[in-house]
């Protein structure tokens, strides 16, 4: 995740890239082209990546008996946060 907006959206490097046009600037000392960049996208579309499933999964809050509320991954109930 490369940044966090005011908005609810984020920006995660790699995801919603898009090619933007843009014209030379001299002044700035920019040059024209076609230039990639990534988009924000909603703060709900995105997952956390579960190492031991190598997918995104869910995730869940569970209370432990020193009194730390931790995230747990649904699928196998690993704790998420070490």
């Amino acid at each position: 995740m490369l940044r966090v907006l005011d908005t609810g959206k984020v920006v995660v490097e790699g995801i919603n890239r898009v090619k933007r046009h843009t014209r030379p600037n001299p002044i700035k000392g920019q040059t024209g082209g076609i230039v990639d960049k990534e988009m924000p996208i909603q703060a709900s579309n995105v997952a956390l990546f579960n190492p031991a499933t190598g997918k995104a999964d869910r995730v869940g809050f569970r209370v432990l008996d020193d009194g730390r509320k931790v995230r747990y991954f649904k699928s196998n109930g690993e704790v998420a946060d070490a």
